[in-house]
């Protein structure tokens, strides 16, 4: 799979009326895991969004998902830049230069869904989310 770029929006609850709306919007295949998906079926937010993803006909993919316990919700400022695929090297080269001098939230490694994944704000202060697909160990 080739690696790509696409926006990621975070939402304060209401990440599943969102996504459908965009799917109302511009078609294609939404696909909506929750929380309760990956290992949390009896957590408060076991219903919510942890990950949704639009597939459009015209060829973009629209990312998001509810904002995780923790971590606070900030209107106005409610997205990131995400880059996914599963060429380690290419991803991890990435990761690097974009956390160089600025800040990471969440570390690149492995995750419950069994993807290697980062969350890092550059220096400049755009918000980057990493997923590295098809990892083992």
């Amino acid at each position: 799979m080739p690696s790509r770029l696409n926006p990621y929006l975070s939402f304060d609850g209401d990440a599943r009326q969102a996504l459908e709306l965009y799917k109302e919007v511009f078609g294609g295949t939404l696909t909506l895991n929750t929380f309760g998906d990956f290992g949390q079926p009896d957590a408060p937010e076991a219903h919510k969004i942890m990950h949704g993803m639009l597939e459009t006909p015209s060829g973009f993919t629209l990312m998001g998902a509810d904002t995780p316990p923790g971590m606070e919700y900030s209107p106005g400022s409610n997205f990131a830049v995400s880059l996914s695929g599963d060429d380690d090297a290419e991803l991890r080269g990435w990761w690097e230069k974009l956390s160089a001098g600025g800040s990471v939230s969440v570390p690149l490694d492995k995750q419950m869904w069994g993807d290697v994944f980062g969350m890092c704000t550059d220096r400049y202060g755009v918000p980057w989310m990493v997923n590295i697909s098809g990892q083992e160990g």
